[in-house]
């Protein structure tokens, strides 16, 4: 887990908060006082967060500075919060390094995970440590294990439905991994041609084929010393599968034309929202392919599966899209729409439902009556027109 120091002094909402981000497997450090402050042995802080009137009886911006940088291990972030603000809005200074974050009072029929102001500051902060959104207990789970497998180059298979987070999950692992620093790159075998996935993968020499006007390395050496994502594997030819196995086995790469393999480093990663068992037995995929891929299996669920999730992503996902300060607030009637919705497009049909809110928003306050949710064709904006 990644380290928050949290300075207790003047902050009512400190229990709630470390409670949230715990949730994120996002450990808190509770403290009295800038200068006394401890770090933890080896641990990274990844944000410092106290209340405006603290920073206000430190002197000021220019003396709460100077207190981090005279401790070793400064956080990567210093987030002042200011209490009871009459709107909730997010503002940065310093390049990034400094966040403000207005705090409206917390409705009091709503709780610790339904409070926006609070998920929102807990959004902040875990930015800083995950790029996985959660509040459900099984997905902070995953996390953990997300977390214990990117220590190790295995390969990862992970299943789960169309828009589950399947690739947010896998960037999770290339982030927590000593590959961190080194590319990423993704690529999306159901949304490329067949003609032209194996040139992209493998890359090629120049004259290989008609079109070829120059040499190119392809993705998979494009992402060497770092993590190759096979996004929608299952949907690789066959003829595919069996060049994909080579590199596998043997980490080297023959560009197409070149009699030369070419050596690799790289972690892969593989996606598919498919059943491989029935994929293997209808001869869709190979069998020794899908068993050299699927070394640690991971699964991401419906986000049916996980309610506690929509507050945190709804959250999330208005700090994405919202493109004005102060930020609108989710009211509680419009989570419990949101709550009470069973998503069969999972993440990205809440995230067009978001933008959607966005647009009709007004007052700075979502309500139940700008949550319009998918339905059968021609009733999405229904009850927009009925207002008209």
């Amino acid at each position: 887990m990644s380290i928050v120091q949290l300075i207790e002094t003047d902050f009512g909402a400190a229990s709630a908060l470390a409670q949230l981000l715990a949730r994120r497997r996002v450990t808190v450090q509770r403290v009295a006082a800038v200068a006394a402050a401890p770090v933890m042995a080896g641990a990274g802080i990844a944000a410092l967060v106290l209340s405006a009137k603290k920073e206000a009886a430190m002197g000021g911006l220019r003396a709460l500075t100077e207190a981090v940088r005279a401790r070793s291990g400064a956080p990567r972030m210093l987030i002042v919060v200011e209490e009871n603000a009459e709107r909730l809005s997010v503002t940065s200074e310093l390049g990034g390094r400094l966040v403000r974050v207005a705090l409206p009072a917390g409705r009091a029929d709503a709780s610790v995970l339904k409070d926006c102001g609070l998920l929102t500051l807990a959004d902040v902060i875990g930015q800083q440590v995950s790029a996985m959104v959660a509040s459900d207990a099984v997905t902070g789970q995953l996390i953990d294990l997300a977390n214990r497998v990117a220590r190790s180059d295995v390969t990862v298979f992970i299943n789960g439905p169309t828009g589950s987070g399947k690739e947010v999950l896998a960037r999770q692992i290339h982030a927590a991994s000593r590959r961190k620093d080194q590319p990423f790159v993704a690529i999306n075998c159901a949304a490329i041609p067949e003609n032209m996935l194996e040139a992209i993968l493998f890359g090629h020499e120049k004259g290989a084929f008609t079109g070829a006007a120059g040499a190119n390395k392809g993705l998979i050496r494009a992402a060497d010393g770092g993590t190759l994502l096979l996004d929608e594997v299952s949907e690789m030819p066959m003829g595919l599968q069996s060049k994909l196995l080579r590199v596998l086995q043997e980490r080297r790469v023959t560009p197409i034309g070149s009699q030369t393999e070419v050596p690799v480093d790289i972690r892969i990663i593989a996606t598919s929202n498919r059943d491989m068992a029935e994929e293997v037995r209808a001869n869709r995929f190979r069998e020794d392919l899908y068993y050299r891929l699927n070394v640690f299996p991971l699964s991401t669920r419906a986000l049916a599966e996980r309610p506690d999730d929509i507050a945190a992503l709804a959250v999330a996902l208005i700090r994405r899209h919202a493109r004005t300060e102060p930020l609108p607030m989710l009211g509680v009637d419009a989570l419990s729409l949101l709550q009470g919705h069973a998503w069969p497009g999972n993440v990205r049909e809440l995230e067009n439902v978001i933008q959607r809110a966005l647009v009709l928003a007004e007052g700075g306050h979502i309500t139940a009556a700008d949550i319009i949710l998918d339905m059968r064709q021609g009733q999405m904006f229904r009850p927009m027109l009925a207002a008209v």
